[in-house]
């Protein structure tokens, strides 16, 4: 409810048809804009995020090569496609659609899921502050990596972030890193 959206990317969609909203009471209305990466539009049409698209605004950023068929598919739903050129082969330019996302005036974006999209962000230098959630017990072999194939040091030992806050819950503990 802080952020003016939400940032998701479609494998995140894909593995866990998330919602993305606020579900507190009394803070439905509050819910951000929802923003999904999709750079060929193959969001599907059965996903809760589609489902509820006249409820709660939802953007979905393709590329500019995206199949009109599918960006007309997913207009009718509800959503509003933005196209953006495409960075490489597996991914979208994320300063471009840094700067879609600010012409429709959106000034705070929480980036919160999946690996690849938040070492993508990481990566490009894109991110002025990092919540960081550790637990005391590694995640076994199938787990996720917190950034894809960027190393955690990336965010903990870099010069570009300093720690701005610290919190423990239980076991686990929360590292709250700014830009240095």
């Amino acid at each position: 409810a802080q952020s003016d959206a939400i940032l998701v990317g479609i494998g995140t969609v894909l593995a866990d048809d998330p919602l993305l909203t606020c579900r507190l009471p009394g803070m439905a209305a509050r819910s951000p804009v929802r923003v999904v990466l999709d750079q060929s539009l193959r969001l599907p049409g059965a996903s809760r995020l589609i489902g509820s698209a006249r409820e709660t605004p939802l953007w979905v950023v393709g590329s500019e090569l995206a199949e009109a068929a599918a960006a007309t598919r997913l207009g009718a739903t509800g959503a509003q496609v933005i196209r953006v050129p495409a960075a490489n082969a597996s991914g979208l330019d994320l300063p471009a659609v840094l700067r879609a996302l600010a012409g429709k005036g959106i000034t705070r974006l929480m980036v919160e899921g999946g690996s690849r999209v938040a070492s993508s962000f990481v990566a490009a230098d894109l991110v002025d502050e990092i919540w960081l959630f550790r637990g005391t017990e590694a995640v076994g072999s199938g787990g996720v990596d917190a950034l894809d194939a960027l190393p955690l040091s990336k965010i903990t030992q870099s010069q570009a972030y300093k720690v701005h806050a610290s919190e423990t819950f239980v076991k686990d503990t929360l590292t709250v890193y700014e830009r240095a």
